[in-house]
């Protein structure tokens, strides 16, 4: 084992040296705090529903949205929800809170679809570059099985997709701390459920939010990771994987006529089918994806283990 943990300090040290690792950080950063001037103007609109007179805040703000409904017939869903909301705040006497950090990370979240991408070009260089520069031979004339080479690589990108989630949620909270304050270590919002409005925890709504995109997270990284195995090109891993993530609800739809369909890995990594209560198809259960997660995800690390375990690299 000590072998194994030394093999992984060493790629972990390999990938965070990389002036591209942190390029990927700064990214992030600068998206996290331009985002943070934007949700200036979400802040603002909560600020009218702090005072004692919230409730007829509402009330006007109700009057008002029916009086637009009745000059505008496209906008007629917005204005029912935003009229739904306000009679929910009215009826459970509730006051809107104030726009803060804990809502800022929750709507982060989306942020989450830029670490898969990020993780994917880890994940799709971590073992191609090794063939690419020439440096799998040095690895290869250790005393250290194969298997552990290839165990200490995968750990490594699942590290940096934990840190790089980590750093999502805990920077994003920081920024939003000094942008818009801290109301409370116990925050509720009104939020619309597959059910209607509802007072929920903000807290349990980002640890079910960032949770559940770490399935979809770890099932392209593991992708990327064979592809990177089988062909030792990084391009090409980061291509198809790229084009996987973002098409996988495109081809699920075009297949949906047909029954097999539900075995798709992407009809089954959207988690929140089962919370909303309306899975993609006839038959399919939160077991019935997590099992089909686990076939895939068994291929995905068996296809990378017998590719490189097995290749000859004489020649390289």
């Amino acid at each position: 084992m000590n072998n194994f943990f030394q093999l992984l300090i060493n790629e972990q040290i390999k990938l965070y040296i990389r002036k591209s690792t942190w390029t990927m950080y700064i990214l992030i950063a600068a998206l996290v705090i331009g985002l943070a001037f934007i949700s200036n103007y979400a802040a603002d609109q909560t600020e009218k529903y702090q005072d004692d007179n919230w409730r007829q805040t509402l009330q006007d703000e109700n009057k008002e949205t029916k009086e637009d409904m009745e000059q505008e017939n496209m906008t007629q869903n917005f204005h029912s929800s935003r009229i739904e909301k306000n009679n929910f705040y009215l009826e459970n006497d509730i006051q809107p809170r104030n726009y803060d950090t804990w809502q800022f990370v929750m709507e982060n979240k989306f942020l989450l679809s830029l670490v898969s991408l990020l993780t994917i070009i880890v994940a799709a260089g971590i073992v191609a570059n090794e063939f690419k520069w020439g440096t799998i031979k040095l690895l290869l004339i250790r005393p250290i099985t194969r298997t552990k080479i290839l165990a200490s690589k995968y750990v490594s990108v699942l590290l940096f997709a934990l840190f790089t989630l980590l750093f999502v949620l805990i920077f994003s909270w920081v920024v939003g701390a000094l942008f818009f304050g801290v109301s409370g270590m116990d925050p509720h919002i009104v939020l619309r459920q597959s059910e209607g409005y509802a007072h929920v925890s903000i807290i349990e709504q980002i640890i079910k939010g960032y949770g559940l995109q770490l399935v979809t997270l770890v099932m392209m990284a593991t992708f990327a990771f064979m592809i990177s195995t089988i062909f030792r090109q990084s391009s090409l891993a980061i291509g198809i994987a790229i084009f996987l993530m973002l098409s996988g609800n495109a081809i699920v739809g075009f297949f949906s006529n047909y029954n097999w369909a539900k075995y798709i890995l992407f009809a089954n990594t959207d988690m929140n089918q089962y919370i909303n209560g309306s899975p993609m198809f006839e038959g399919m259960s939160l077991g019935f994806s997590i099992t089909v997660l686990v076939v895939y995800y068994v291929i995905f690390l068996t296809v990378s283990w017998v590719f490189f375990t097995k290749r000859d690299v004489a020649g390289h």
